[in-house]
């Protein structure tokens, strides 16, 4: 969902990449409904490894946010360019042990209202003046004014 937010943003400011460090097989009918209302219109999406990302060849990226609470503690790879980092913490909506469809879908809407909000704010700043030290900053404090 974030890569689809970020890449189909009215601000035009971001293409959105997505992974993790132990993907599933699919995307989740739920998050699949909610990409579809972003309008995304970039490549399919699926799940991958970040391992895609750490290579040479590998797109630039100016910032990485992890999402998962699970990343925290975890080795990542060494991102080519160095880019700021910030970690987002929300629950997985894929470990909701609710007992019907209304509460799991209700987990991935939550995810999916936060990233936006985020995203929303992250549109708003002025990239030409921030420096990496700053941009990491903002990252951060983004997610914490929003706790």
């Amino acid at each position: 969902m974030a890569q689809a937010l970020a890449s189909a943003h009215l601000s035009k400011k971001f293409e959105g990449y997505s992974a993790g460090s132990s993907p599933g097989d699919s995307l989740n009918p739920f998050a699949m409904e909610l990409i579809q209302e972003a309008n995304y219109q970039g490549e399919p999406l699926m799940p991958k490894s970040w391992d895609v990302f750490s290579s040479a060849d590998a797109p630039k990226m100016d910032f990485i946010i992890s999402l998962s609470d699970k990343v925290r503690g975890e080795d990542v790879p060494v991102w080519p360019g160095s880019p700021a980092t910030a970690h987002w913490d929300f629950p997985d909506p894929g470990l909701t042990s609710g007992s019907n469809n209304m509460e799991i879908k209700a987990a991935y809407v939550a995810l999916y209202k936060g990233l936006q909000n985020r995203i929303d704010i992250l549109a708003a700043l002025s990239f030409e003046r921030l420096d990496k030290i700053r941009l990491q900053d903002e990252l951060n404090a983004i997610h914490q004014n929003l706790l």
